[in-house]
């Protein structure tokens, strides 16, 4: 099954802001860095790469199709 990209704010007592996507494979994370600074107002101190960054998604339908024509 696969996991629904979230977005997880939080909001520290003296102002700051962090988000951690979860969810979101790949470089498709770097999208949301400029949609949420434009959302918050705010601009991106430092940013770190999650371990989703380095996963990647498998089209299960694709990999069995080519487990089949192997084995042929």
């Amino acid at each position: 099954m696969t996991e629904k990209p979230q977005i997880v704010l939080t909001v520290a007592t003296d102002g700051i802001v962090s988000a951690e996507t979860r969810g979101v494979v790949g470089s498709g994370c770097l999208d949301y860095i400029s949609v949420l600074e434009d959302l918050l107002d705010a601009r991106t101190v430092e940013s770190a790469y999650t371990a989703d960054y380095t996963r990647t998604t498998v089209n299960a339908r694709n990999l069995q199709e080519d487990l089949d024509v192997e084995r042929a």
